[in-house]
């Protein structure tokens, strides 16, 4: 064995042993998080006999589900050292989009496709400016965000479009049940179980952690960084639409201030689940179990009648904390 093999088998064991690092790290935040949520509902469940009523915790999931699946794009787009201001915003022109078309007379499912199509495009466009025009994730999402909202007023006049003629079929996506247990859990769960499979075992998804990693080193050993950021904010965009005409179907009605804050929600959910900041790290599992957090928080402010606005601020403090702790935890790992 010559020198040059003895350093790839050297690099090869370093890899190996800072994936091995990554993924203890990844899994003790989960583990940590599903404790946090035990520990909550035991206490909860003491306060409030309401609280673990099974038409609680439905309420509760129905409630959290939708934003669950902005989550898993965004932690995506987090991994790979970005993030997406404009989710909350082309959720709304999805609804709206699909809406607009059905009260036109197109068929509601055609609507829904027409809708995840231009708002995916509206996803590869943030890629585009962002890898071929050179803005910042920052700047190109939060003029999409902007943008988006604009279009969602324009198509609607600034008034919801009452969607409440859509069919049946349609309508049990959001508000329908299978074995007790409603449709939207089903595709929030479906989605989360997939998506997070194919992050952690597929080499597709696994370019995202080398491009949020080290986008230079990612760039010399052959990965189309560019390609990988587009196709990112397309995930994105499309995880956003689906939400999007999910909530017409549970909402039966287009509001094109849907969406507002839901970004600020995806990001805060998925630092708390453990999702780092700079990028190339994170699991859409742990990103999931943060979302879950943040709604059993709500639900329980909600139970104990805690005013909205004090629940706004306490959502704040818990993003603070999860940041100032993977900022402090970097640090650390880093010297």
């Amino acid at each position: 064995m010559d020198s040059n093999e003895v350093q790839v088998n050297s690099k090869k064991t370093k890899i190996n042993m800072i994936s091995s690092i990554k993924n203890k790290i990844s899994g003790f935040r989960e583990g940590a998080l599903i404790l946090v949520i035990l520990v909550l509902i035991i206490v909860m469940a003491n306060i409030s006999k309401s609280f673990l009523t099974s038409g609680n915790m439905i309420a509760t999931f129905i409630g959290i589900s939708t934003d669950g699946i902005v989550v898993a794009g965004m932690t995506i787009a987090l991994i790979a050292g970005d993030f997406d201001l404009s989710v909350g915003s082309l959720a709304g022109l999805a609804g709206v989009i699909a809406g607009k078309l059905f009260l036109s007379g197109v068929s509601i499912w055609i609507a829904a496709l027409a809708a995840i199509v231009v708002v995916t495009i509206c996803g590869v466009i943030n890629g585009l400016l962002i890898t071929k025009v050179g803005l910042s994730s920052f700047i190109a999402t939060l003029g999409m965000m902007g943008l988006a909202r604009g279009m969602c007023l324009i198509i609607t006049k600034g008034t919801p479009l009452s969607l409440f003629s859509m069919p049946a079929a349609y309508k049990n996506i959001g508000g329908g049940k299978i074995i007790g247990i409603p449709y939207i859990i089903l595709i929030f769960l479906i989605i989360t179980i997939i998506s997070d499979f194919l992050l952690r075992k597929t080499g597709l998804l696994r370019k995202v952690f080398y491009t949020g990693s080290n986008i230079k080193a990612a760039m010399y050993s052959g990965i189309n960084t560019d390609r990988v950021k587009i196709g990112v904010f397309a995930l994105t965009a499309f995880a956003a639409s689906i939400a999007g005409i999910i909530s017409i179907a549970r909402f039966t009605v287009a509001a094109p201030s849907y969406g507002t804050g839901l970004e600020m929600t995806a990001i805060s959910a998925a630092v708390i689940g453990g999702v780092s900041l700079s990028g190339g790290e994170g699991t859409i599992l742990g990103a999931v179990l943060g979302i879950i957090l943040l709604g059993m928080i709500n639900s329980a402010l909600v139970i104990l009648n805690v005013s909205v606005y004090w629940q706004q601020m306490i959502s704040s403090i818990i993003l603070l904390v999860a940041v100032s702790f993977d900022i402090i935890n970097h640090k650390r790992r880093s010297r």
